[in-house]
């Protein structure tokens, strides 16, 4: 196991049963929400289309210099304490996106593990490799924010029963990796498929299709398989997907749906006691504004979009739930209270 120079926390003695899926929202007036951005950088998305060499100077750090504190503005007006996923490695290697995460904190907001240099393929990299990955992230979100992160969410929502076991030895209280979206998986499938047979490799990783029947509510993972209820004490914080269909409701599909189909996503998903919305960084870029590459913009569709529509998606996303009484919590905060 890797050193652990930050304490780590027992955010989860004596986790309940799963009886406690009827926490939070059956109380209140309304659902549990919580909204979670991954900060996964430009070069992520380099990675993903297979384009060659490093992003430009200027694009490197653009989505904590100017996403970031677009999502700020945002969580404010809503009054939104949110979760931010942070790569480790962007804490040490950028001054300026590291001062507006301290920020960030100190406001509330929860900061946790995206894993230290966002490995699309953590799950192969062997047991030490990936204890570096946590352990290394842990370390620099903890100086970071002042508290030792709790949560963890794999790249490429990809975790095996190896991940979640590290994760159990570190005492984390919650891993949010799952995607059981058939629609998605699907699609992911289906590009990554086109781009090998145009001579282009992607650089994101296909994973388990076990994923497709997790369970869409928390739930304790089994030791042996991480898309099954069993007995780990880490709890398990699946992305949000709609009933029966299991359609995708994260960033991606709010700010580029039509505004009908987007209302009817959400509403469906807020009629259940939790929602775990999850959004990328890159749901809030200004393409023409952010400096962000041309041969990015031409294979990242929603880059094209104008700024103004996606804000105003997320902004009407926001008060449809607030709306619908929902309560808003750091997925901390819901992990605390199951």
């Amino acid at each position: 196991m890797g050193t652990m120079p930050i304490p780590y926390h027992n955010a989860f003695a004596g986790a309940p049963s799963r009886q406690a899926l009827c926490y939070v929202g059956r109380v209140a007036s309304g659902p549990t929400v919580s909204v979670s951005v991954d900060l996964d950088a430009v070069e992520c998305y380099f990675r993903i289309h297979a384009l060659p060499g490093e992003p430009p100077t200027d694009a490197r750090f653009a989505i904590l210099h100017r996403c970031l504190p677009r999502f700020a503005e945002l969580f404010a007006r809503h009054g939104v304490p949110a979760t931010f996923f942070v790569v480790g490695r962007d804490l040490e290697e950028d001054s300026e996106g590291r001062r507006l995460l301290e920020s960030l904190a100190r406001d509330g907001h929860e900061l946790a593990n995206h894993s230290h240099n966002h490995r699309y393929e953590l799950v192969r990299l062997g047991r030490a490799r990936i204890c570096q990955e946590i352990d290394h992230a842990h370390t620099a979100i903890a100086a970071c924010s002042g508290q030792a992160p709790v949560g963890f969410r794999a790249p490429g929502y990809e975790v095996s029963a190896e991940v979640i076991d590290l994760l159990c030895e570190r005492r984390y209280a919650y891993d949010s990796s799952a995607f059981p979206s058939v629609p998605y998986y699907t699609a992911k499938t289906l590009v990554m498929a086109a781009m090998r047979l145009a001579g282009r490799k992607s650089g994101s990783y296909l994973g388990n299709p076990a994923i497709l029947r997790a369970p869409r509510t928390p739930y304790h993972p089994s030791d042996s398989d991480p898309y099954r209820r069993g007995q780990q004490p880490i709890w398990e914080l699946p992305m949000a997907v709609s009933p029966w269909l299991r359609l995708p409701v994260i960033g991606t599909t709010l700010i580029s749906a039509p505004d009908w189909l987007r209302t009817r996503l959400v509403a469906a998903t807020l009629r259940e006691p939790f929602l775990n919305l999850e959004l990328h960084g890159i749901d809030l870029a200004d393409a023409d504004g952010d400096d962000f590459p041309p041969a990015l913009i031409a294979r990242q569709p929603d880059l094209r979009l104008p700024l103004a529509r996606k804000l105003a998606a997320l902004d009407a996303t926001l008060t449809q739930a607030r709306a619908a009484g929902a309560t808003f919590k750091t997925l901390r905060q819901v992990t605390a209270a199951l």
